[in-house]
Parts: structure tokens; C-alpha cells; sequence
């Protein structure tokens, strides 16, 4: 870890000099993805997910300029009630720290944060994908599991995207798409889709070796393990598609685009479902929090030395 380009809090930076397990978890759901305050609510939640499977949590985020590792829960509430942040994803992070900003960070930019850190595992709810009808808009999510070498657990991209087409690009990246107990890709806010996953594995140890493996060989790519909402809060298929088919349609009837299409999408969605759609992201976000902390820990060994 370099201090000059992260400050990490106290708790987070003597756990990683203490090879203890340590997850990153996102911003952009606190300042973007979810309403106030249950945007800190829901933040809060899966930090102590995180502590609760033996690991530390370590949020990140730009506050004042400065690429922060482990925030507060004042800071935490006041990045949720701070107007027009800028969400940071690659191109975005140098912008905000030269400016003095306060940025919230994407996938794309929690992975770049948690890798100069030194943390090896993230968790978070979807990546970002190839969005429907406009296969020329990548996330530079996609790009970024396929150079920067941290673990992201999520519950697959997010399904108002085009997941076929998002496991394309990942599979063109070098990306392996890891099944915690499931052979199929999730569908976000349901569990399940006909497209095959690379490999199933059963417990966090599994997902540990297979990340370990990839750092002696010194591959410098990313693994997606995808994880299903749990069952009692699964959307049902049908319900999820046939939302997300409308407020697609809606979308591009507005000239809703760029980086403001996922969180205008997800948040027309939930209205569509009657907040159903919100009750499974808030149960994955959870619950995949609680399955990075267990890899986390699981990893910890292979590091020891």
C-alpha cells in the first residue's frame, strides 16, 4: 500500500499490516443507488455483515480531495446527504482528487482503490454490464474486472442490462465467473438465469484458492463471484423483466443515458414492483457483504507469511 495515494483509517490500516481479512465496500449506493437515509441504513447494514463473518470493512470513497479506505458512520451519513457527488469510476477519480472533491466510487473505482490499498476482496450488489439496445455502452466496469486483480462479489451484473452480452465481454477480458453455490449467472433481483457460470464452487475456501491461484500466477485480472439474493427475497423472473422491459422503453423515449441510466433504471423499476426490486437489492447487498467477509477471511491464510 502506498499512503501517498490512499489514506486508510486506523482500523482498516492495522488490520491489513496484520494480514487480517478485509473487504472493500463501494459508495456510489449511498450517494446514488438507494434513497436517504436508508442509503446509510443499508451502508451501515453491510459493514456489520462484513464484521459479523470475522472481517473488517473498509468503505471508499473521496472526501475533500482525499482517496479514503474505512470511513466513520458520521461520514458514511454525511456523504448520503451530500448533493451532486461525483460518482468516481477510473476516468473520474484523478478529476475529483486534483479538484478537492467529494466523489463517491463506482465498481470500476473501488476496485482501483481497493488494489492500492491492498485489499483483496470487494463486495457490492451488481456490476455494471452492456446495456440493452446500446451494445456500443460498456461499464467501465466490465474493463476494469479485467486489469486490476481484486475479487468482487456480487450477484452478477445488474439485470436491466444485457447479461448475455456482459459475459461476452467478460469472457473477451480474461474474467473468471465464479458460482458461489450455483451453476448459473444470477439475475440480480432474481436467482437464477439460463446462462452458465465457468465454475461452481460450494464455500468461501473454494473461491479463496481460486483467487490465490490467480496471484501466483501473477495474473493481473479480477474474479467475479456471483452470488444469488437469498430465496425468501427473490423477484420472481416474469415480474422483474416485465418491469424492467417498461422502464427500458420509458428510458429511451426520455434520452435517459450514460451513467445516469442504471440509477434512473433501477429507481423506475422499484417504482414499477411496488419496492419489491428494492427489497431484493437490500437483501443481496447484505448478504453479499457477509459472503466477502467470509472469503476475505478465508483468503487471509494463503497471504500469510
Amino acid at each position: 500500500m502506498n499512503p501517498t495515494r490512499i489514506t486508510c483509517s486506523p482500523e482498516v490500516q492495522a488490520a491489513l499490516d496484520g494480514g487480517q481479512a478485509v473487504v472493500a465496500l463501494e459508495s456510489t449506493l449511498i450517494t446514488h443507488g438507494l434513497p436517504y437515509p436508508t442509503s446509510v441504513e443499508t451502508a451501515l447494514a453491510m459493514e456489520a455483515a462484513v464484521r459479523e463473518s470475522g472481517a473488517v470493512p473498509a468503505t471508499i470513497a473521496v472526501l475533500g480531495g482525499v482517496l479514503r479506505a474505512g470511513l466513520s458512520v458520521a461520514e458514511i451519513d454525511q456523504l448520503g446527504q451530500t448533493p451532486n457527488t461525483r460518482k468516481c469510476s477510473r476516468r473520474d477519480l484523478p478529476i475529483a482528487i486534483a479538484l478537492g472533491e467529494t466523489g463517491s466510487t463506482t465498481v470500476a473505482g473501488t476496485m482501483i482503490a481497493a488494489h492500492i490499498a491492498g485489499i483483496r476482496v470487494f463486495a457490492t450488489g451488481g456490476i455494471g454490464g452492456v446495456h440493452r439496445g446500446h451494445p456500443e455502452d460498456v461499464s467501465a466496469d466490465l474493463l476494469e474486472l479485467g486489469r486490476t486483480p481484486v475479487a468482487v462479489v456480487s450477484s452478477g451484473a445488474k439485470s436491466i442490462l444485457d447479461l448475455p452480452r456482459t459475459l461476452e465481454v467478460l469472457e473477451t477480458q480474461g474474467v473468471p465467473v465464479v458460482g458461489y453455490q450455483t451453476d448459473w449467472l444470477p439475475s440480480f433481483f432474481s436467482r437464477v438465469t439460463n446462462l452458465p457460470v465457468d465454475v461452481r464452487v460450494e464455500n468461501p475456501e473454494q473461491v479463496a484458492a481460486i483467487i490465490a491461484a490467480s496471484g501466483r500466477l501473477g495474473i493481473s485480472h479480477g474474479t467475479l463471484v456471483v452470488v444469488p439474493v437469498p430465496e425468501a427475497d427473490e423477484m420472481p423472473a416474469a415480474v422483474a423483466e416485465a418491469a424492467i422491459a417498461q422502464a427500458q422503453r420509458e428510458a429511451d423515449e426520455q434520452g435517459v443515458h450514460g451513467k445516469e441510466s442504471t440509477p434512473w433504471l433501477l429507481s423506475r423499476v422499484s417504482e414499477l414492483t411496488a419496492a419489491e426490486s428494492q427489497r431484493a437489492n437490500l437483501s443481496l447487498l447484505i448478504n453479499n457483504s457477509r459472503v466477502g467477509g467470509q472469503v476475505a477471511v478465508a483468503l487471509a491464510p494463503h497471504y500469510a507469511y
